[in-house]
């Protein structure tokens, strides 16, 4: 008898041995108990993790001469012939190469027949997206309404191609990725089976080359075991399956985080040597950043990171270790070359430039960071402030008198007021000397804050004289910054309201209550007094009075840039 692979060898034969797949075995096995199975089921899913095996376990379970059953006794006349592949009454059809319209006919006129001794007549088609149009629309009438000797199973591993008229009349199932911890606690089992000796380490590294497919795992597994007679070392499993191993990949990641070049450029270079492929390489370094990302952040790391347990707490280590700044500045740079690497004939090359452009350019600090690390600087040097003091800044009050009016050119001497007059229309003498008490009482406060705040933060004060007072009595300081994010952070970081409060207690006394609102439309409000100074200065220029006269014509409008 000719050998038997371990993905043969080793098929689940019921529900219970059908690895990860937990929330589709324990539907079927609900249905059958309650006998409410659909007449067409469509199992969809990655290839290899077991769509083929439980179509196959629930036509045993439908046609077992003890059933419908969700324990099929794979002793009697049907689970034999289903577990051979050779059942008189079950049909596995392949989709690639039966797709025409007159084959889908002639299973349309069989379908017609009773089962020869079972209960159920079943149809399972693999790869069922492959069919053509044609023959779908042919199996239309049929698969909604088949004879109640008929079964329908589909399995596909792309069920975006399949019509939606198709699946509209299945019961549909989606089946996962085998996570690498089963699939390397199943071939941990196999191997015990067949009495062969072979690492954990060694199965972690097929369970990760074969990206969730149990099938995959198997292959290579079997792929393995014939290399040695004996015992199988994890040398020997790394050079047989072209990997790279997953140590050399920790060594390099954490060379280029102490900014090692020459162990950066060796490792590569030994990479090379061992015939690994360069673009293999960058993909491995690129995924073991985005773990050392994902690490930093703390949570489901285990759920996040699909690698051994020893692995992890070993990611989570050399994580610890770095700031995750530098870990997120090298995983975006190592992204943005990604492009360059797959594309490059020759991505040694390519790979080693990009690696020493991330250790040159040096680890990025954030814009808060640099501002406090300017101010402690600036404070340990005793330097005095920039010429551009923030004291000297005009602070805003809620009485639009008290700043600056804007700089407006002069109307034409035939639309010029008498300035005297119509400020005495505007602002009676008692009026004016009241508002300009409550100015003094607000600014020189507020200014005495802002000088003795910018000895110690200078960032602070600029924050500060930006905003608006609106309020300093009754032990109640209210302020209104305008509308800008990054102003409203300064102010309220936890160090920078501590200096606020220290120098209001020593100008104004203790027990002082700060109260901070926002102005969104402050902004807005300026640049629509900015548009409407532009345009007022657009229409009384010389020139377009000028253009006007000259061709005769009229101003429509004023677009402005």
């Amino acid at each position: 008898m000719s050998y038997l692979v371990l993905a043969r060898k080793y098929r689940p034969q019921t529900f219970d041995q059908v690895v990860e797949q937990s929330h589709i075995t324990r539907t079927l096995t609900n249905a059958i108990s309650t006998d409410r199975v659909a007449h067409a089921i469509l199992f969809a899913g990655p290839r290899g993790t077991g769509k083929t095996t439980v179509a196959r376990i629930l036509a045993k379970s439908m046609n077992c001469s003890q059933g419908p059953t969700a324990q099929p006794c794979n002793s009697c006349r049907s689970c034999t012939e289903i577990t051979g592949g050779h059942g008189v009454d079950v049909f596995e059809i392949d989709g690639a190469s039966n797709n025409s319209v007159d084959q889908v006919r002639e299973l349309r006129e069989n379908i017609k027949y009773m089962p020869a001794h079972s209960a159920f007549k079943i149809y399972i088609i693999d790869e069922v997206h492959m069919l053509s149009t044609a023959a779908f629309n042919a199996l239309l009438k049929t698969l909604e309404e088949p004879p109640p000797h008929i079964l329908f199973m589909f399995a596909t591993t792309e069920p975006q191609k399949i019509p939606i008229t198709i699946l509209s009349r299945c019961q549909r199932h989606d089946f996962k990725r085998i996570d690498l911890d089963a699939v390397s606690r199943h071939m941990a089992w196999i191997c015990a089976q067949e009495q062969f000796d072979i690492s954990d380490q060694s199965l972690d590294v097929i369970a990760r080359e074969a990206g969730g497919s149990m099938r995959d795992a198997l292959s290579l597994l079997d792929q393995i075991m014939t290399c040695t007679p004996g015992p199988v070392t994890h040398e020997q499993v790394i050079d047989l399956l072209g990997v790279i191993d997953r140590k050399m990949i920790h060594e390099l990641a954490e060379a280029i985080l102490n900014g090692n070049t020459p162990v950066v450029l060796d490792g590569i270079d030994d990479v090379y040597r061992r015939g690994h492929d360069m673009k293999r390489l960058y993909t491995d370094l690129l995924e073991h950043f985005r773990n050392l990302m994902v690490a930093t952040l703390g949570g489901r790391v285990d759920k996040l990171i699909d690698l051994p347990a020893a692995e992890v707490e070993q990611l989570v280590r050399q994580a610890r270790q770095t700031s995750a700044g530098a870990i997120n500045q090298i995983f975006d740079l190592l992204f943005k070359q990604e492009m360059a690497i797959r594309l490059s004939p020759q991505p040694k090359m390519t790979l080693e430039i990009t690696l020493i452009r991330i250790l040159q350019a040096g680890p990025a600090l954030p814009i808060d960071v640099l501002i406090d690390k300017l101010d402690d600087l600036r404070q340990e040097m005793g330097s005095p402030a920039p010429a551009q003091s923030p004291s000297s800044i005009p602070a805003k009050t809620s009485n639009p008198e008290s700043s600056a009016p804007h700089q407006r050119p002069e109307p034409p001497a035939s639309q010029a007021r008498p300035a005297n007059s119509e400020a005495k229309l505007m602002q009676p003498a008692a009026v004016t000397e009241k508002q300009t008490e409550s100015e003094r009482l607000v600014e020189e406060p507020w200014k005495r804050m802002i000088e003795t705040i910018s000895n110690q933060n200078p960032s602070l004060a600029v924050n500060l004289a930006k905003c608006e007072v609106k309020k300093i009595a009754d032990q109640t300081l209210e302020i209104e910054v305008p509308g800008n994010g990054f102003t409203l952070t300064m102010i309220q970081r936890e160090k920078n309201m501590a200096i606020l409060r220290q120098v209001c207690e020593e100008i104004m006394g203790s027990g002082i209550d700060i109260q901070i609102a926002v102005n969104p439309d402050q902004h807005v409000n300026d640049k629509k007094k900015n548009d409407i100074e532009l345009r007022d200065r657009a229409v009384s220029h010389p020139l377009v009075a000028e253009a006007i006269q000259i061709f005769d014509g009229q101003l429509v409008d004023v677009k402005l840039r």
